[in-house]
């Protein structure tokens, strides 16, 4: 949820929150891992014991080795992805917000990590610009980041795997950076 206005002279601060890891695509691609996994164990646990525990096919007449025990392998490989997926969402990994403030010259960014919060605080002559990384085809990128003086890398803003419309990229850049008062880099 962005909440920057377009009359940029009425106000002071503005906060920008980021979503995390909890989208539908996590929770669909955890229910299928889930579902696929424990399929797998239960075909593994069919050929070893010699009865059906799945209601399709007939595991039960794979040969343990190596058809079985491959199975196996599959399911738990499966289930410890899937833990590590759910967790992710558990945690809402990479949620957090983007706060500018005009009064005190500063920004905050803050981000969910995987075992402790990530927080970033700048001042605003610590900027140097506001830059547009765009990038189309296969695996498309379109995020706005901050360009600091005296690195080389950007600090990304927007959230990962976000891909919004092209034009509010743009105007979403445009105006912070105006807010910041700094240049816009990355547009062609």
């Amino acid at each position: 949820m962005n909440t920057m206005q377009s009359n940029l002279s009425s106000f002071n601060k503005i906060e920008q929150k980021i979503n995390g890891s909890r989208k539908i695509s996590n929770y669909l691609i955890g229910g299928m891992l889930s579902i696929g996994g424990i399929g797998f164990i239960l075909a593994a646990i069919s050929s070893y014991t010699g009865r059906d525990l799945l209601p399709l096919g007939n595991p039960s007449t794979l040969l343990f080795i190596p058809q079985g025990i491959i199975m196996g392998a599959y399911g738990v490989i499966a289930n410890l992805l899937n833990v590590y997926l759910w967790y992710l969402v558990f945690i809402n990994f990479g949620s957090g917000y983007n706060f500018f403030d005009r009064d005190s010259q500063s920004v905050e960014i803050k981000r969910k990590g995987l075992f402790k919060d990530i927080e970033v605080k700048l001042n605003f002559d610590e900027i140097k610009s506001v830059k547009l990384d765009i990038s189309e085809g296969f695996n498309p990128r379109r995020r706005i980041a901050l360009v600091l003086k005296g690195r080389k890398k950007a600090l990304p803003l927007s959230g990962a795997g976000e891909l919004k419309p092209l034009l509010q990229v743009e105007e979403e850049g445009a105006r912070l950076a105006k807010f910041l008062n700094v240049n816009l880099e990355g547009l062609k």
